[in-house]
């Protein structure tokens, strides 16, 4: 999946594959999975609701920098380190380009049905047993 977004005057390309989460671990020598569990509390930008200062208490900002750095070098390879990504942009406004991505962010959590192959059906398992 990919979504282009302007910052900054800037046409930023954005992509989440399977590797994503291996890049960022690679990249942050953290789990992609858990440190996008931990942003829990910015589900109210997807209703609309304002946030507190108790919400914002909660989110760890820096894996929004991170995620939003791995999905844009997962689209295009020759993008600086995380760092120096971010100092070419004079404004980065993450609260206004998570929105943005997050259907990308949460591509890489959705499950699909359950299905009929032999290693997930009970009976086959039992069988072999």
């Amino acid at each position: 999946m990919e979504k282009t977004i302007v910052i900054d005057g800037k046409h930023v390309r954005f992509k989440s594959t399977g590797a994503t989460p291996l890049r960022y671990k690679a990249q942050f020598h953290k789990d992609f999975f858990v440190d996008i569990l931990k942003l829990n509390s910015l589900k109210k930008l997807n209703t609309g609701e304002d946030l507190t200062a108790k919400d914002i208490e909660l989110v760890d900002f820096d894996v929004l920098y991170n995620i939003t750095w791995v999905m844009a070098k997962t689209a295009n390879s020759s993008i600086p380190e995380p760092l120096e990504w971010l100092d070419s942009f004079n404004k980065f406004p993450l609260m206004d380009i998570v929105p943005q991505v997050q259907d990308l962010i949460g591509s890489s959590l959705q499950a699909k049905k359950k299905s009929n192959h032999p290693v997930n059906n009970r009976k086959y398992q039992q069988k072999r047993s």
